[in-house]
């Protein structure tokens, strides 16, 4: 995989700038220092290796050793490990295969909580605070203005499936589906008693 290299060096500094630069992470930070986290994703044939340090991280294509803990996912899922409280649910899921020493997840998941991703730390160096800082202001009210645009669209929807092209019932029609059908089930259990007496005689 050609673009192997590129992409472990890109997570690296990304990992780097984040979770090893900020000083108020160093304790939780030394929780996994010596650890190893081999990362197999769905989508690539190689696994990607974390080797933490009390200095950096390291992200590596190719790794000899044991590594401490191996996790099998999909790119997908690597967001959601940023809350720890989903860790449970997503390895009674499937969607996240533990191997080894689970703490060293754990330990992962809670610093990538505790952190905070900034977009303007990545920018900085190449075009100064100032500029990034407003570059980051202007992503984030677009994430903003995305999300109300997506929750809008979702009511519409709503709305025009129940009301214009009553594909979907609103809630009344169910409700009274629901009691018709539990007035029907009562009619049949009735009349299957009345048949069941009428063989008795």
């Amino acid at each position: 995989m050609p673009f192997m290299p590129l992409m472990t060096a890109g997570i690296e500094g990304v990992l780097n700038t984040f979770l090893w630069r900020d000083r108020s992470l160093k304790s939780a930070r030394q929780r996994l220092q010596g650890k190893t986290l081999r990362i197999s994703l769905k989508e690539f044939s190689a696994p990607l290796v974390l080797a933490f340090s009390e200095q950096q991280l390291d992200v590596l294509s190719q790794w000899e050793g044991e590594a401490d803990c191996q996790v099998t996912t999909r790119i997908g899922v690597l967001p959601k490990l940023r809350d720890r409280q989903q860790l449970t649910a997503l390895i009674r899921s499937g969607e996240l295969e533990v191997e080894g020493d689970i703490q060293v997840v754990q330990n992962l998941a809670s610093l990538m909580d505790l952190a905070e991703f900034d977009p303007a730390e990545l920018l900085a160096p190449y075009i100064g605070d100032i500029a990034s800082e407003g570059i980051s202001k202007i992503a984030r009210r677009g994430g903003k203005l995305l999300q109300k645009g997506f929750i809008r669209n979702q009511q519409y929807l709503g709305e025009v499936l129940t009301e214009e092209w009553r594909v979907a019932p609103g809630s009344l029609e169910v409700a009274w589906f629901a009691e018709e059908t539990e007035a029907l089930a009562r009619s049949v259990d009735s009349l299957s008693e009345r048949l069941d007496k009428l063989e008795g005689k």
